[in-house]
């Protein structure tokens, strides 16, 4: 069954095979939900050459997670340019959840995010939204609240004319650390040294329009 716990460490798991497996997913801002060979495809729906930085969306997993684990999903961009992230360790301000009524509503707008009223860590990877991204490809780590960039690590994903199967991506996140990797290549290793250290939370996707991308086998494990 989609979210179910299989075996000990196996905290969530979901095929995104397609628009239903995600019915119990929260979207802010203007998400459109499609199919692509069995996995779940991902954009959004308003031009963004029209309503600029408020086209983009972020999609919220339903379950709330301990500090201690292991993000898994597969990843493969269909159109471009765009940009893709996940958020992790998501929380309101005091450990508040993340859809309390006491928090600001959330629109997708990006400053909602990480200069708003949660707290968090999010890693960007395929940024090929802007020239300058595409240029010279980076993935980033930022904490928010305070939008700093912690961490940075070259970005191997190729232009969608050339990604001709999905990438297998993982966020490991454990106390002070947090790591990641695509198909097995160490990109990002950073602990955090401040005497706040983010713990558990929730996970979400975001991208930023016109992006297209499928996402399929997304778990998350307890380490």
């Amino acid at each position: 069954m989609v979210g179910s716990q299989v075996g000990s460490d196996l905290l969530y798991s979901n095929p995104l095979a397609g628009p239903a497996d995600v019915s119990a997913w929260m979207a802010e801002g203007p998400l459109r939900l499609g199919s692509h060979n069995g996995a779940l495809e991902l954009s959004g729906s308003l031009d963004d050459e029209e309503f600029g930085d408020h086209a983009h969306w972020t999609f919220w997993c339903p379950e709330e997670f301990p500090d201690g684990i292991r993000i898994r999903w597969e990843f493969l961009p269909l159109a471009e340019p765009g940009l893709a992230m996940l958020f992790f360790s998501a929380l309101g301000h005091g450990g508040r959840d993340l859809f309390s009524a006491d928090l600001a509503p959330r629109t997708g707008y990006y400053p909602q995010y990480h200069s708003g009223d949660i707290d968090a860590l999010h890693v960007s990877y395929f940024r090929h939204k802007y020239e300058s991204e595409r240029a010279f490809r980076t993935c980033n780590l930022r904490k928010s609240a305070g939008f700093e960039l912690v961490a940075q690590g070259a970005d191997p994903l190729p232009p969608t004319g050339d990604a001709v199967d999905f990438y297998r991506m993982e966020v490991l996140k454990d106390g002070p650390r947090a790591a990641f990797s695509i198909n097995g290549l160490p990109l990002i290793e950073w602990s955090d040294r401040s005497d706040k250290v983010l713990g558990g939370g929730r996970v979400g996707f975001r991208q930023m329009a016109p992006l297209k991308a499928a996402y399929r086998n997304f778990t998350v494990e307890k380490i």
